[in-house]
């Protein structure tokens, strides 16, 4: 739920110039059936999340009475790496977001799980693939996955009148132009699916990937030019927007009501097929509870329709900080709650989050509603993708972001090939200087 602004943060951490990586941490501190208190910070500020948290840390307590567990809330990335750096860290930190991962594996700032891995014989393989990617840069996985997101499509049952979810981009372009109705000046009453960046979760990350773009080629350098599946997706957005009328979008962007309150205009009717995560079904629950809605996976690009079913996945992280003085018992913590499946499921019923283990996927104690199942699906697909780690971030999804809303979308660029050249030689040179 707080993705968003932990994505825009995650860019400006400069964690790489600050840390060193260090050794084995994994046997610092007392030993892990030492009695002692552990201090837990995580992101969730909420009441119910906050209450989320604790039901699942409660079996923790069961199984190992001799660790107290001190949870302390509303913590940002911002303050976990200014903890770290001041040598004051707690014992275990988490993350809504995993475009920090690589500069924290490639830093030490968050400690290589390896070696408490090996020890606790813990099997990688009950986390699906994309999982195991956004939780290591380059061989050190310093992060270990807590809950996941998954993105789909959702639909009014209402405005679409019958009509199945598009599969693909040509089905979903028809469809938005088919839905959409306007005012006599052109004003956008309903918009039948919004292409523009701006929109909430219509983020690039969300929708280039539906293309079958890869953000960064083989040696780690930026992919824009070279690969068509940008120009595709960009040429895709552009030709909607066109068809809507810029300065029409503006204004039905203007007029957009708050994402995580129930003025949502997919909520409130305004929007007849939206990309959002799997948590928009809790929202739907608690804000619109009389909403017929359908969720699918995203449409794919014309030529990829034998990939329909995958879309884009990520998730909050959870690790172990260097220079954390209880790291056996914070590893014991860390285990239990990424692999625990009582843990998991109570969680994700909580948050409406999909659980990020096989086993919990298919656990009958989930209590989500239907809809959900999609996610559930999308997060299994072989099919699905993340964004790669990097050394500084999410840089190149930012400045990826800001070319298509700033300059792509408002008709400023002639000709893209050129713009995308450009666009990669300043990710290139923004990875050089971040050691990337």
């Amino acid at each position: 739920m707080r993705r968003l602004a932990a994505v825009m943060a995650a860019a400006g951490l400069g964690l790489t110039a600050a840390c060193t990586a260090g050794g084995d941490q994994s046997g610092g501190g007392p030993a892990a059936d030492e009695k002692q208190t552990i201090e837990v910070w995580h992101g969730w500020s909420a009441p119910h999340e906050v209450k989320a948290f604790q039901d699942a840390v409660a079996g923790f307590g069961k199984s190992h009475p001799n660790i107290t567990v001190k949870l302390v809330k509303g913590q940002t990335d911002e303050r976990i790496t200014n903890a770290i750096r001041g040598g004051n860290p707690p014992d275990v930190v988490s993350s809504f977001t995993t475009d920090s991962v690589g500069q924290w594996c490639k830093s030490g700032a968050w400690q290589n799980l390896a070696p408490y891995i090996a020890k606790s014989k813990l099997d990688l393989d009950q986390f699906p693939p994309a999982v195991q990617q956004y939780t290591q840069y380059k061989g050190t996985r310093c992060a270990m996955p807590l809950l996941a997101d998954a993105y789909g499509l959702y639909y009014n049952k209402g405005l679409m009148k019958g009509e199945e979810p598009p599969r693909t981009m040509g089905e979903l372009t028809t469809l938005a132009k088919k839905l959409t109705r306007r005012d006599p000046d052109g004003t956008i009453k309903v918009a039948g699916f919004m292409p523009s960046v701006q929109y909430y979760e219509h983020q690039v990350q969300h929708l280039a990937p539906q293309f079958g773009a890869k953000w960064l080629t083989g040696d780690g350098r930026a992919n824009f030019a070279g690969d068509p599946a940008f120009t595709a997706y960009l040429k895709w957005n552009r030709s909607l927007i066109d068809w809507y009328g810029y300065d029409n979008v503006k204004e039905f962007l203007r007029s957009m009501g708050q994402e995580f309150e129930s003025s949502n205009p997919f909520e409130k009717g305004k929007v007849a097929m939206a990309i959002d995560g799997e948590w928009r079904t809790k929202f739907i629950q608690e804000e619109a509870p009389k909403l017929d809605y359908g969720t699918a996976p995203a449409p794919v690009s014309d030529d990829r329709a034998s990939t329909y079913g995958g879309g884009f996945i990520t998730g909050t992280v959870i690790g172990v900080p260097r220079g954390a003085k209880h790291a056996q018992a914070a590893w014991e913590f860390v285990h239990y709650l990424t692999t625990d499946t009582g843990a998991l499921v109570t969680f994700a019923n909580a948050l409406g989050n999909v659980p990020s283990t096989i086993p919990a996927l298919s656990s009958p104690k989930l209590t989500l509603p239907p809809q959900f199942r999609t996610f559930l699906d999308v997060f299994k697909n072989p099919n699905s993708s993340t964004t790669p780690p990097t050394p500084n971030g999410n840089d190149y999804i930012v400045r990826f972001e800001k070319f298509t809303q700033d300059e792509w979308e408002p008709g400023k660029v002639g000709d893209l090939g050129p713009a995308l050249t450009k666009l990669d030689t300043e990710v290139d040179d923004a990875l050089k200087l971040a050691g990337g």
